[in-house]
């Protein structure tokens, strides 16, 4: 009996598979709901609610620029809730990062309009879009090491998977909110106030997600370092000290991930929503398709954006990540190259079956990252080194995608933009090139260089 006792608080202290996945999966799923919703608002409606209307085009640029800010606050929030998840734990920082993005949100939902505040509402704007930013930097990381750090031996890329669906999940939810408000309100009353509702409707999303995480216990592979006395200080420093070359590894291997996403979310949509035209350069800029068209397309792409991440977690456990990501890049390579093929006077059919190819392969690339980014880092820095990792991504490949495919395609037309895409596909692929296979190693052995 003295021998069994010590082991029992251990194992009473454990997650069960359920727990694991519904904590790592529905918070990610709140916080990518509340990152897209402003995604989609900041290109239909912020233009005219918070901005100027004397100039149209210059307050849709003001608006998606906006958009920038939460990757800028990305990296920050990456430093502040991974020095407390590698001092304090992984549940009780993932809980802060949760009431961040969430009180950012119903904030934004509450904010009066240019015309009632001027210029107040754009500055306050950015102040809580600043706020999302913080609290995703920090979600992602402590999401996706509850997943990997509790998952059973050989599937940590399917559980790593698991806070990655909360990016589809999030996204079907965003869209289907705004289309079923658009439609039952209409456009004029969904631009007017109707917007406010899916921001608003975060607060109760958050409770849920509070709930569940309130329930889980901290990982035994950050108590087992946290016992052997592995904690550090300043654990930011030193990981950006002993392991800046993985750290720069992962921002690269994420870069083409966040490039391709927003491509296919953001400039797309712009391209199909925008009224049939041409740039003073010659080139196609607008296919006309009405707004809750390419919403449902949307929809669509969500699904498969879902299956083929669960798809690329299995495989990348049964090939290896490093193996799967090179293919899957070369793969997003050679869209890019046909991206013009599809695009040009497409109908809504073609973008419909643009949308399904490219988010199909933004899932087999995306669905591997929460357990390849961790397995790169040992425990005591792991939170840090992953979520920095994945947030300068964020800022090199998801920051000013749009604008830079809107003004090649104004100059250069698709091939432009296709081409940007390749460009930073041969990044990920160098990266890949260099960093080591990471599938079978035991995350409780990685030690610090």
């Amino acid at each position: 009996m003295s021998s069994s006792a010590p082991t029992r608080p251990a194992a009473a202290l454990r997650n069960s598979p359920r727990q694991v996945a519904m904590a790592s999966l529905i918070g990610t799923a709140i916080e990518f709901y509340d990152y897209y919703i402003y995604a989609t608002a900041a290109v239909l409606v912020f233009n005219s609610q918070f901005f100027p209307k004397a100039d149209p085009s210059a307050a849709l640029l003001l608006s998606l620029s906006t958009m920038a800010l939460a990757f800028v606050a990305r990296p920050v929030g990456s430093a502040l809730f991974g020095h407390f998840g590698d001092k304090i734990g992984r549940k009780r920082t993932l809980v802060a990062s949760l009431l961040t993005m969430g009180l950012s949100t119903v904030a934004i939902g509450l904010l009066p309009s240019y015309d009632s505040i001027g210029l107040w509402a754009p500055i306050l704007l950015c102040v809580f879009r600043i706020g999302q930013g913080i609290g995703l930097g920090g979600e992602w990381g402590g999401a996706a090491l509850v997943a990997t750090e509790n998952a059973p031996a050989g599937k940590r890329g399917l559980f790593g998977s698991f806070p990655q669906l909360g990016a589809p999940i999030g996204l079907f939810a965003a869209n289907g909110v705004f289309f079923l408000v658009s439609h039952f309100l209409g456009a004029e009353a969904m631009v007017a106030w109707g917007w406010r509702i899916p921001f608003l409707l975060s607060i109760v999303l958050v409770g849920v997600g509070l709930y569940v995480r309130l329930t889980l216990h901290e990982s035994q592979v950050f108590r087992e370092a946290e016992k052997a006395g592995k904690k550090l200080n300043a654990p930011v420093t030193a990981v950006l000290r002993k392991h800046g070359l993985q750290v720069l590894q992962g921002t690269l291997i994420m870069t083409t991930t966040y490039v391709l996403f927003y491509l296919m979310t953001a400039f797309v949509q712009i391209y199909s929503k925008s009224p049939v035209g041409t740039s003073p350069a010659g080139h196609a800029t607008g296919l006309g398709i009405p707004a809750n068209t390419f919403t449902g397309i949307l929809l669509i792409g969500a699904i498969v954006f879902g299956v083929c991440t669960s798809i690329g977690g299995v495989l990348a456990d049964r090939i290896g990540r490093r193996s799967w990501l090179m293919g899957v890049t070369l793969a997003i390579m050679a869209f890019g190259l046909v991206m013009p093929g599809f695009l040009g006077g497409a109908t809504a059919g073609t973008v419909l079956l643009f949308i399904i190819v490219g988010l199909g392969l933004m899932g087999f690339t995306f669905g591997p990252m929460a357990a390849l980014l961790p397995e790169l880092f040992p425990t005591e820095v792991r939170y840090s080194g992953a979520s920095l990792a994945y947030n300068f991504g964020a800022i090199v490949g998801a920051s000013v995608p749009t604008l830079v495919a809107v003004s090649l395609n104004q100059t250069y037309g698709l091939w432009g933009v296709g081409l940007y895409l390749v460009a930073n596909g041969a990044m990920t692929l160098a990266a890949l090139a260099l960093t080591r296979e990471t599938r079978g190693i035991d995350l409780t052995m990685v030690q610090s260089a």
